[in-house]
């Protein structure tokens, strides 16, 4: 047991020390101090006596001049760099070192017993001095702990005092990193491991890993919560890391070196905890999977940023060398997925550099579906393909459906799903009689698969799950949330900063709009047509591209931008500005380039950066803002060349190698579509929104921002259009631990919903033969021939049908042609619930797309007059565009704006109610609605005042039942309106009371909001009796200056919390956010005497205030 030597009463490092040390020794580390090593010289660092040991006792049939040849070649190691020498080591210390014994026959002979732990002899040893030469003095150095296993010091650990705040962990990581490195390399050799700590945080690493590559390790077993409470990082990473099994686990797998002849790199990289876990989880899952031939070997989600791809390399690691023991799977083939060639570059750049660690052979990109089924004949196993989710869907050069019945092969989808799925919802109709075929027989995205690589087994990796993933790969396997990575510091936060154009219609253009609708549906167009064009003229779309606000958003942009950059100029700060369409993006552009022509001059780097010759020959002239699309066939010439043309995707590609370049003078992006998936650009900072966007594309697309760059604290969303909400609800989703696989039980029920809706389309055809549609191998112009008939037959038939209204009670009889259409939209409500299950078999699922696109023919059908959609879209923009007003772009946080019931209009309109008791119920009903809002902000007025409004009502009642039966005619009458008169003037006091209240806030000095903090301060004082400060009147107002400080200090806590994006749903920021205030409340001395009461309710308001503002 190691034993702290010369307390003198101050905790010290050393202390610190021992108590790591007894921590490791209760995970069956055996504590040895340095000076009781035996050797040669102090430059030595392998203890020999323990790795004699153990290669004698694991290689008996060597003699001991055979032992020690194996000693002298792990002694004497060296290689062309320091780097290297460390590689080769490792490779040693996992896969053994080869040696030809005199016998003759080369072997393998293992440094380290994986298999049998219980073999290994674990040390942990400190006070162990490592000599030096330098300039020809003979100097040492001591490092804390050394972590020794069969002789051989294979983790360093660095340690700071806990109770010295000037001593970091930073510090302990330069003193590995630099001064080890330069002074002991021999040490590092044989030492891919490394740990900091202070006691507070703990963080792993290796010793070429960044200073903010190391990462705290939260989980010790699978299934553990996470904590991300400080004082856990010790315990989790003692226990999660070092106990004894675990840490040959991790030393054998989730070390990562890339292929020999990359060295110069000099990347090393040690597995985080959730890439351990899920690669764990998931090795488990395939392997019951592949046993059970379900196919499905379930979903890992895994937030935007925390290194999906690198869990996919330690799983594939996994499947490749630990499951020999499972003969269905042996050595498999692996398929990787993506959705864009982006991600497949991005795949191909870390696996096409990773065959010794893979361990698969051949890693290779597949181009096509007929070269993918050449590879995966050729083989039995092993091999590591990618390829994108067209490719491998594209059918038209390669008709045969299979690719490969082997059982061994593990597919990896690396969000290629939701592409798919989201194409074979989509049934779209072109002029063109083939093509429009080709469309209609789209299949579920886990049925194409099955088609391709029937028995082969699905894994799903996703940051942005949606429920037909879960259906096409299975259970959720593991999860590791953007709360989580913000939290263990792979993610920056990100401050949401909200801005709008405030939109302003002028009345008179449209009465003009209006009338033009009245007009073309004289003329012959249909109700259906006025309606489509009403729709897409009132669309976001239509708003968003009016010029003048474009110029306003431009402006804003720029000053922004501009001023946001001059905070700290030396840090590389880029921006992406997100727009809803290419036209608009286009537009947006064209106003920067009017306005701030200085943007777009071309040069290597911008003003005043200094870089190497070396870097300079590598940049390219870029100007400083560009615009990233993919041409469309009908672009307007002007844009067309300004994206390149035919030359479009070259041009992408540099666009998109500057935009990586730190120094590259390429600095702000506009998109719309590109890169908001799957881009990473760590110094990219602000993100410009002026696109509608929920859910998964949400996510992806405000991920951007979070990536870590040295010196950025945050990542910033300006939002031009209002997507508070919807972030809100995507983190809610994505974020934490909200789950949204739908159950057997909602694909059960959907399916049965389905196929009742398909009996009913059935029956409105019986006798119609729709088989022809079905043959993929039919004649492309009998089956529009078929689906024309069948569409003309809906639209002119006169039979009527009776359908439920939508309140699901009352009946109407509507037309053939709605009852099919409304028939048709159900069915397809469900068909997208169960579709992707692929449990529908192949013809009712073809059936299904038959009536979808019958009901697209029909649509079209009902839109032939001269006068159609798309014509009056075009004459009624450019009016929309005239009743479009724009005052300045502003803050929303700013803007206070509400229904006002206490303004002097709304008291004279309530006196033209002549009615006594219709304006008794309007001002019962108004004062309900204002106090509910008013109770958003300050709970504690609010409910005073809801109480005098429930007490008046009380009153009302009560005199009512009063009346007696006596109290006949008139006179009850009269007596009638005395009590709503009176219960009227009680009303209209709490109306003006109220009115009084809200608007005390500015004679007491403060905001709104801090008012309602203030009233709870006061009322909680004088409830529990306790003196705080001082009252005094003004203008009969109680003013307490104490309670008023204190007031705005909680609410500048809260605006500061609530900058971050995701502040609702991380509960660590909330708690964050209570810890503050407490301390606030305590530093303060509110209340006098400590009283958890107290602080409970204060804490009320603030939850009260977080969720509703």
């Amino acid at each position: 047991m190691a034993n702290l030597q010369n307390y003198n009463g101050r905790y010290c490092e050393s202390e610190f020390e021992y108590a790591f040390l007894s921590f490791l020794e209760a995970e069956g580390w055996h504590y040895l101090h340095g000076n009781s090593i035996p050797r040669e010289n102090k430059t030595a660092v392998l203890y020999a006596d323990d790795m004699e040991q153990f290669l004698s006792k694991t290689n008996a049939d060597l003699i001991a001049d055979e032992i020690h040849q194996i000693m002298d070649k792990v002694r004497l190691v060296g290689a062309e760099s320091e780097f290297s020498t460390l590689h080769t080591v490792h490779g040693w210390m996992v896969d053994g070192v080869q040696f030809v014994p005199q016998s003759g026959l080369a072997r393998m002979v293992a440094l380290i017993d994986f298999e049998h732990p219980e073999n290994n002899i674990f040390r942990v040893v400190n006070q162990f001095t490592v000599e030096y030469i330098n300039n020809g003095q003979k100097e040492n150095r001591r490092p804390d702990i050394l972590l020794y296993v069969n002789g051989m010091p294979l983790c360093i650990i660095e340690l700071k005092n806990p109770a010295d705040a000037n001593a970091t962990i930073f510090d302990a990581y330069e003193q590995i990193t630099i001064r080890y490195w330069r002074d002991i390399p021999h040490l590092l050799h044989y030492c891919p491991l490394a740990c900091i700590s202070d006691g507070v945080k703990t963080r792993l690493g290796t010793v070429r890993t960044p200073y903010e590559h190391f990462y705290a390790w939260r989980r010790v077993n699978d299934g553990d919560k996470v904590s991300t409470l400080p004082f856990d990082e010790l315990e989790t990473m003692i226990k999660g890391v070092y106990a004894p099994e675990r840490f040959l686990e991790i030393f054998r797998d989730y070390i990562y070196f890339q292929d020999r002849e990359y060295d110069s790199d000099e990347k090393e990289i040690v597995c985080r905890y959730p890439q351990f876990f899920a690669a764990r989880l998931l090795k488990q899952s395939i392997i019951k999977s592949v046993i059970e031939k379900s196919g499905k070997g379930g979903t890992y989600f895994g937030a935007t940023g925390c290194g999906k791809t690198y869990t996919m390399a330690f799983l594939a690691r996994q499947l490749a060398l630990r499951c020999t023991d499972v003969p269905e799977i042996g050595s498999p083939t692996i398929v990787m997925i993506v959705d864009r060639e982006e991600l497949q570059k991005q795949g191909a750049k870390l696996f096409t550099k990773s065959k010794e660690f893979l361990n698969l052979g051949e890693v290779s990109i597949v181009p096509t579906r007929k070269k993918l089924r050449e590879e995966l004949g050729a083989r039995e196993s092993g091999g590591f393909y990618i390829c994108t989710i067209q490719k491998f869907c594209d059918r038209e050069d390669d008709k045969i459906g299979l690719i490969n019945d082997r059982a061994n092969i593990i597919c990896f989808s690396d969000e290629a799903h939701r592409t798919q799925l989201e194409h074979a919802k989509t049934l779209k109709f072109s002029k063109d009689t083939d093509e429009n075929m080709k469309a209609m027989v789209s299949k579920p995205y886990a049925k194409v698969l099955k088609e391709a690589l029937p028995n082969a087994t699905f894994v799903g990796f996703t940051g942005t799950p949606i429920s037909e993933t879960y259906q096409t790969f299975g259970d959720e396997i593991d999860r590791y949330t953007m709360d989580q990575a913000v939290a263990d510091g792979l993610t920056v936060s990100i401050k949401y900063h909200p801005r709008i154009a405030k939109v302003l219609l002028d009345k008179q253009k449209v009465q003009e709009i209006e009338a033009y609708y009245k007009k073309c549906f004289d003329e012959g167009a249909t109700e259906e047509d006025v309606e489509a064009s009403k729709k897409a003229m009132s669309s976001m779309e239509v708003i968003l591209g009016e010029p003048s606000r474009l110029e306003r958003l431009a402006v804003d942009i720029h000053d922004h931008y501009v001023s946001a950059c001059a905070k700290d100029p030396d840090r590389v700060q880029k921006a992406m500005v997100v727009c809803s369409s290419r036209p608009i993006a286009y537009a947006l552009l064209k106003k920067f380039q009017e306005k701030y022509p200085e943007w777009f001059v071309e040069k290597k780097t911008p003003d005043g950066v200094k870089v190497s010759d070396e870097e300079l020959n590598k940049l390219k002239p870029m100007p400083f803002m560009a615009m990233v699309a993919s041409v469309g066939k009908n672009d307007e010439p002007d844009m067309y060349n300004y994206l390149g043309g035919v030359k479009n995707g070259s041009r992408s590609e540099d666009l998109d190698a500057a935009f990586k370049q730190n120094n590259s003078n390429f600095h702000i992006v506009i998109v719309v579509d590109m890169w908001i998936t799957g881009f990473d650009v760590p110094s990219l900072t602000y993100m410009y929104n002026d696109k509608p966007l929920k859910k998964h594309l949400l996510i992806q697309t405000i991920s951007r921002v979070n990536r870590k760059y040295p010196g950025k604290e945050y990542g910033f969303i300006v939002d031009y259009i209002g997507i508070r909400d919807n972030m809100r609800e995507a983190i809610k989703q994505y974020g934490g631990g909200t789950s949204i696989a739908p159950s057997a039980d909602d694909v059960e029920q959907a399916t049965e919903v389905f196929r009742e809706h398909m009996e009913v389309l059935k029956d409105l055809f019986k006798g119609y033969d729709l088989t022809p549609f079905f043959d993929p191998e039919g004649d492309p112009a009998m089956r529009y021939k078929l689906l024309a008939k069948a569409a003309e037959y809906v639209f002119i038939s006169t039979q009527e049908l009776n359908t439920q209204n939508n309140d699901g009670k009352s009946v109407q009889k509507v037309s053939f042609k709605t009852y099919f259409l409304k028939t048709v939209k159900r069915m397809r409500t469900a068909y997208d619930i169960c579709q992707p299950s692929g449990e529908l078999g192949e013809e009712e699922s073809a059936l299904a797309q038959c009536f979808m696109a019958i009901a697209g023919f029909v649509r079209k059908m009902s839109g032939t007059s001269e006068v159609d959609a798309d014509t009056m879209n075009r004459h009624v923009a450019k009016m929309v565009e005239e009743a479009l007003k724009y005052n300045e772009v502003e803050s929303v946080l700013e803007d206070g704006e509400q229904e006002d019931i206490f303004s002097p209009e709304y008291f004279e309109k309530l006196s033209d109610v002549k009615m006594p008791a219709s304006k008794l119920e309007i001002l019962v009903k108004m004062l309900r609605k204002q106090i509910k809002e008013y109770s958003k902000t300050n709970q504690m007025a609010a409910k005073k005042f809801q109480e005098m409004l429930e007490e008046t009502i009380k009153q009302y009642h009560e005199r009512r039942k009063h009346l007696t039966a006596e109290e006949a005619g008139e006179a009850q009458e009269q007596a009638t309106e005395d009590i709503i008169r009176n219960a009227t003037e009680q009303a209209l006091e709490i109306l003006k009371n109220m009115n009084a209240d809200r608007e005390s806030f500015r004679k007491i000095g403060l905001t709104f909001e801090e008012k309602a903090f203030y009233d709870i301060l006061m009322a909680l004082r004088d409830e529990y009796n306790f003196e705080y400060g001082t009252d005094k009147k003004v203008d009969s107002i109680v003013i307490n200056d104490k309670c008023k400080s204190l007031a705005k200090k909680i609410k500048e806590i809260i605006d500061t919390k609530s900058s971050f994006a995701d502040w609702l749903n991380n509960q660590i920021v909330r708690d964050q956010l209570k810890f503050d205030i407490k301390v606030c409340l305590i530093k303060n001395g509110y209340p006098p005497q400590y009283s958890p009461e107290v602080f409970r309710k204060v804490m009320e308001q603030v939850e009260n205030f977080e969720e509703n503002n």
